[in-house]
């Protein structure tokens, strides 16, 4: 069992800066992917970024490329994101998730079995 547990959301002006951050809790050693979705009103949720744990490659949206940075503390079993450059576009409910899907993608919710609470961010132009 694996649990997920997201900070640093709030409200932020365009041009700004946010870090998110999760920490999880239980088995996550064959964990494949860690990464971050988020989900605006009436849209669907989509993958942000995402680290291969075994090996730390990254992977990002190309609407958040140069903006956003994912990195994993593996001492401390946190993910983080640092969000630079905020756009309102970007406003929504951000989402942490572990994948233990070998083979997986690593934007496909679906391969992702395992989801915080959310975090709220708002980006005001």
């Amino acid at each position: 069992q694996v649990q997920l547990v997201e900070s640093g959301g709030g409200s932020v002006q365009a041009g700004g800066s946010l870090r998110l951050s999760c920490a999880a809790f239980g088995y996550i050693y064959s964990t494949v992917y860690m990464g971050w979705f988020r989900q605006a009103p009436g849209k669907e949720r989509e993958g942000v970024a995402a680290i291969y744990t075994d090996g730390g490659s990254a992977y990002y949206a190309d609407s958040v490329k140069g903006r956003f940075t994912i990195s994993q503390d593996n001492a401390k079993n946190t993910l983080h994101l640092q969000m630079n450059s905020l756009k309102p576009e970007d406003t929504a409910m951000y989402y942490c998730a572990a994948s233990f899907v070998y083979g997986g993608s690593w934007y496909d919710a679906t391969d992702f079995g395992y989801w915080g609470q959310g975090t709220q961010v708002t980006v005001s132009s």
